[in-house]
């Protein structure tokens, strides 16, 4: 895959405020995000999407919806489960080079991963890379009712159920003792 993450906007801020370039971001999840893909899938894991780019008073708007692949872990059971991330990009890029006089700008935005470099290329990866980290739900499931891994064998209660017994919880032994003289 040829990745497409960084742009020159150079000419976009020659042009008046209110300009307009259109994008296209291509990038291979594994390079960008190895934390959305887990080391043994072979599935090819791609980022693609159109964005814009429009000149701003202060820098350089971009906006962009993006789909995404990623293999994460199942919380439950621990199977490699396949994803499609949704990422909504809209962020600023603040110059740090005027691009008609050369002169060095100081830009009030503290993150430098919203900076546009001294030869006015933007480059996408790491704002990229923490949308597509929101985007990825926090506890993904291979299926709703996964039913996880046993806490004493690990076995794969999914796959087959295992014939261990938990100990029950000392905490709890006073209630249980109610219950058993409720019940007679």
């Amino acid at each position: 895959m040829i990745e497409n993450l960084t742009f020159n906007v150079a000419q976009l801020l020659k042009e008046p405020i209110g300009a307009v370039r259109a994008g296209q971001v291509a990038a291979d999840v594994r390079r960008l995000a190895p934390e959305l893909a887990q080391a043994d899938s072979t599935v090819e894991l791609a980022m693609t999407g159109p964005m814009r780019l429009t000149h701003t008073d202060g820098g350089v708007l971009v906006q962009g919806a993006l789909t995404s692949q990623a293999v994460l872990p199942c919380s439950r059971c621990l199977e490699p489960v396949a994803l499609t991330l949704e990422i909504e990009l809209e962020e600023v890029f603040a110059q740090t080079v005027d691009v008609l006089t050369g002169q060095a700008i100081t830009p009030e935005e503290d993150d430098r991963a919203l900076w546009i470099d001294d030869r006015h290329l933007l480059d996408l990866g790491e704002v990229l890379r923490q949308n597509a980290l929101v985007a990825a739900p926090m506890h993904p499931l291979c299926r709703p009712d996964c039913r996880g891994l046993c806490v004493i064998c690990g076995q794969n209660l999914n796959e087959e159920t295992c014939t261990c017994e938990a100990e029950p919880d000392a905490r709890w032994a006073i209630l249980a003792k109610l219950l058993q003289n409720n019940e007679s």
